[in-house]
């Protein structure tokens, strides 16, 4: 097998530091490096020489290594950049480390040479173990040294295996990698936009791409047939777990395409990104409706590595002379909550952080009840008949939490209750991965107060055929013909989207202008639109029965790459 490491060879080189093992013995190297730690014991010196590829000890003995070179070793101080040339030889059985992959041998030196000296560094590169990381503020400060961690290396050298592995699934695949503008217009994606000013026209800005939108819709109507790009993306709003200011999404567009066909070309996308890092992943990924997702765990993201479903109890709830529910069901919302096994034995300030949590997230309160023996205790207890009781089934040690009031306010609330409870119980295996696609999405999510629309995923996606159909005179009731990747993993969701794109025109019924009126876009919205509309009246084809490249519904679309 051809070694990936054998191009790294120069004339100052022969090998890389950490790819030397046994078969190796005897051979004269020349390697390059830093000087990752240094001990002299009296004459008798050791070096471990990092690079990129790992690290080697160097040893210079009286017996083997000129004077000369033993003193420039003896002086060279940490993460000093050094050539050095030696012989390869096996290390006594003994004094083999296994936790090294070169760890079987040494490099006795016969040359040496500081070509970089270093001065002491300001965070340490080499942490012994159970050594804490300085603070990330120093870290970003001196990030040179930062990127020296072999934690850091491998991560950038992973990224660069699954851009090469996404080049070759989808080349593969027939998809045109092509570049588009960093220096454009806004595009409507549901930030604000990086603003450049422009030196020859006064006044005037270019914005950075909140993703390449336009210009691969127009790849699209040129007939290019099917592209991607590993692209950057800026978008100015604030800093969360899951959103910074720019990014690297792969974005992919596709012509003649149905929703199946995209589903299957992103499973097969992840499932190769995945086994390019290690892990093996069952495709098809279950699939599960938005509608579900909400209902049963509060997002539209869920973690499907552990249970503790939202129930709701709102029936149990409703005969009760128990102001709080009686209110919130009478004004439409509902009792929904979770059931945590062995949350019974949890201290009263336990639980009150988790209330803490509930009012974080819109709550107004948690209502809680636990079981202990046959027993019903808590602040609801005493509002809880035997028929209640039997309806809320709680089994002895069992902790009941529950919102009252709209699924807007309820569902946020008990995700965030539903992930700390999880956390708590070590429910999650840290090691396990959830797949699944999130179908259905709602089109628009209504203003409750405006009664205005706004797109949910983002304002170029076609509204499902079927219930543009059934529905024509209620968008706010339609689904999106779009769909998300979930990935559940114990660092955070990972997501990739997919949407059929906008309908041909006419495809809604009406006019631009109808449809405008019909959908009741919000003002930002609404100019959105009306831009994309009249591209695609000037750039596709009309009606004639010739071929159209991009449309909506199930037989002929383009899709958004995942994000």
């Amino acid at each position: 097998m051809t070694d990936p490491l054998q191009p790294l060879a120069t004339s100052l080189r022969t090998h890389p530091c950490g790819a030397l093992r046994a078969e190796h013995a005897g051979q004269t190297v020349r390697l390059g490096g830093w000087v990752h730690r240094s001990r002299d014991l009296g004459g008798l010196v050791f070096i471990d020489l990092r690079d990129r590829a790992g690290l080697v000890q160097v040893s210079f003995d009286p017996a083997t290594s000129p004077a000369h070179v033993i003193a420039a070793a003896t002086s060279a101080g940490v993460e000093s950049v050094v050539l050095v040339e030696g012989t390869v030889a096996l290390r006594p059985e003994q004094m083999r480390n296994k936790e090294m992959a070169s760890g079987d041998v040494e490099v006795r030196a016969t040359s040496f040479t500081v070509v970089g000296p270093a001065v002491t560094p300001a965070i340490p590169v080499a942490r012994g173990k159970g050594e804490k990381m300085p603070a990330e503020e120093l870290r970003l400060r001196h990030r040179h040294l930062d990127l020296r961690r072999p934690e850091l290396q491998a991560n950038l050298v992973l990224r660069h295996r699954l851009m090469q592995a996404t080049r070759r699934f989808l080349s593969d695949r027939g998809y045109l990698e092509l570049e588009t503008p960093i220096l454009t217009k806004p595009t409507p994606e549901g930030a604000r936009d990086f603003l450049v000013p422009s030196r020859m026209h006064a006044g005037e800005m270019f914005a950075l791409p909140q993703s390449p939108q336009i210009y691969k819709q127009l790849f699209m109507m040129s007939g290019l047939d099917r592209y991607f790009q590993i692209a950057r993306c800026f978008r100015d709003e604030d800093l969360r777990a899951d959103r910074q200011l720019e990014f690297t999404q792969i974005d992919i567009e596709a012509s003649f395409v149905g929703r199946e066909d995209v589903m299957v070309m992103a499973e097969g996308l992840v499932h190769a990104l995945w086994a390019e890092g290690g892990h093996a992943i069952k495709v098809p990924f279950p699939r599960i409706t938005y509608a579900d997702a909400m209902e049963r765990y509060g997002c539209d993201r869920p973690d499907l590595r552990y249970a503790l479903e939202i129930r709701d109890v709102t029936a149990a709830f409703a005969p009760l002379d128990f102001v709080v529910t009686k209110s919130a069901i009478a004004a439409g919302g509902r009792v929904r909550g979770i059931v945590i096994p062995g949350g019974g034995g949890w201290s009263r300030k336990q639980v009150d952080e988790l209330e803490a949590l509930a009012k974080s997230a819109g709550a107004s309160g948690l209502l809680r009840v636990k079981r202990t023996g046959t027993e019903y205790e808590g602040p609801i207890a005493k509002f809880l008949d035997d028929a209640a009781k039997s309806a809320l089934a709680l089994n002895d040690g069992e902790l009941g939490l529950f919102v009252a009031g709209p699924d807007r306010t309820a569902n946020p609330a008990l995700d965030r209750v539903r992930q700390e409870c999880a956390a708590r119980l070590n429910l999650a295996d840290d090691k396990a991965l959830a797949f699944t696609w999130v179908v259905d999405f709602p089109m628009f999510d209504q203003d409750p107060e405006t009664k205005a629309l706004a797109a949910v995923h983002h304002p170029f996606t076609s509204p499902n055929p079927d219930d543009m159909k059934a529905r024509p005179g209620a968008p706010e009731s339609w689904r999106a013909a779009g769909a998300d990747v979930r990935a559940a993993r114990h660092h955070g969701p990972g997501r990739a989207g997919a949407a059929l794109r906008l309908p041909a025109r006419g495809a809604a019924g009406g006019g631009p202008a109808a449809r405008r009126d019909r959908l009741r876009l919000r003002p930002d919205r609404d100019a959105a639109r009306r831009r994309d509309l009249a591209a695609r009246r000037d750039r596709l084809p009309q009606d004639d029965g010739g071929p159209r490249p991009v449309r909506g519904g199930t037989h002929a679309g383009a899709r958004r790459g995942p994000a």
